[in-house]
């Protein structure tokens, strides 16, 4: 059986302290390849410390937020009540003139969070709620990255896959096709710009703390691209991701899988290695 390294990467990194703690749970223990960090999380930058041991053990990149909690800086016509806009705002595309402005903004700040907790720029870029990939947060990210120097440094997360992949998978197959269909396009803007990106996507949950985590899991790895990424939401609970985000009992289900002696049996059934991202020119 030929090997596939697999890229598996927990989102949500610094959204809550347990959350953090739970990813970091699975970091040490080899379970994990890479986290994307929401660097305008209020508990950001204490998490950001605990990544250090763990330099060249683990892709780190930034998982731009702009769907959940509040922006860095002024943002009145994005978050005109304090709190970053729903995800259909994107969706539907009602961002105001003003509002799209601020977008661009926020995106700088969040990556110069963390570039001034890490000491360096990040690994790789993809989205809370994938929002990376849809216009016009998209041409902003990339031309941001760009303009830092990145192209050739830093890859970015396409959240689409091939249509008969998602099928064979058969997990929350709706939303997967759904979002390669807003995703259309993504990999060969940020491959013109210069920058690598995964060929090969899947994780999508319902999040349902009664599903069987573990059969989903060994879903994902059906059919694997050649530089495959599996997203997963493992973490523990506390009052401050009940406070910002629906997806709670869930994370405790991943992170036990993961942990777990089921994870390494899927894993070596399916010849699949964990591997840190994608190779970068």
């Amino acid at each position: 059986m030929l090997s596939s390294r697999i890229i598996l990467c927990a989102d949500d990194y610094g959204l809550s302290p347990a959350v953090s703690a739970g990813i970091l749970e699975a970091l040490e223990a080899g379970r994990l390849s890479a986290t994307g960090a929401m660097t305008n999380r209020p508990d950001w930058r204490r998490a950001a410390r605990d990544l250090a041991p763990l330099e060249g053990r683990a892709s780190f990149g930034v998982h731009l937020n702009l769907t959940a909690g509040a922006p860095l800086g002024a943002a009145p016509n994005l978050a005109p009540h304090g709190s970053l806009p729903p995800l259909a705002t994107y969706l539907r595309g009602r961002l105001s003139r003003e509002a799209i402005a601020e977008t661009a903004a926020e995106i700088a700040r969040q990556f110069d969070s963390f570039e001034d907790a890490m000491g360096r720029a990040p690994d790789f870029i993809d989205g809370h709620q994938h929002v990376h990939v849809l216009e016009p947060v998209r041409t902003f990210v990339i031309e941001e990255a760009a303009r830092r120097g990145w192209a050739g440094r830093v890859w970015f997360r396409n959240s689409a896959d091939r249509p008969d992949r998602i099928l064979r998978r058969r997990v929350e197959t709706p939303k997967a096709l759904g979002l390669a269909w807003f995703a259309r396009g993504f990999a060969r803007d940020a491959t013109a710009a210069g920058f690598s990106t995964n060929e090969g996507f899947s994780g999508f949950s319902a999040f349902d703390a009664g599903r069987d985590y573990g059969a989903d899991f060994e879903r994902y790895l059906v059919a694997p691209g050649a530089r495959h990424l599996i997203m997963c939401h493992p973490g523990h609970v506390d009052d401050e991701l009940a406070s910002v985000d629906p997806v709670t009992t869930s994370r405790e289900n991943e992170l036990a899988f993961l942990l777990s002696s089921r994870f390494e049996d899927a894993m070596g059934r399916a010849g699949a290695i964990l591997s840190a991202g994608p190779v970068v020119a």
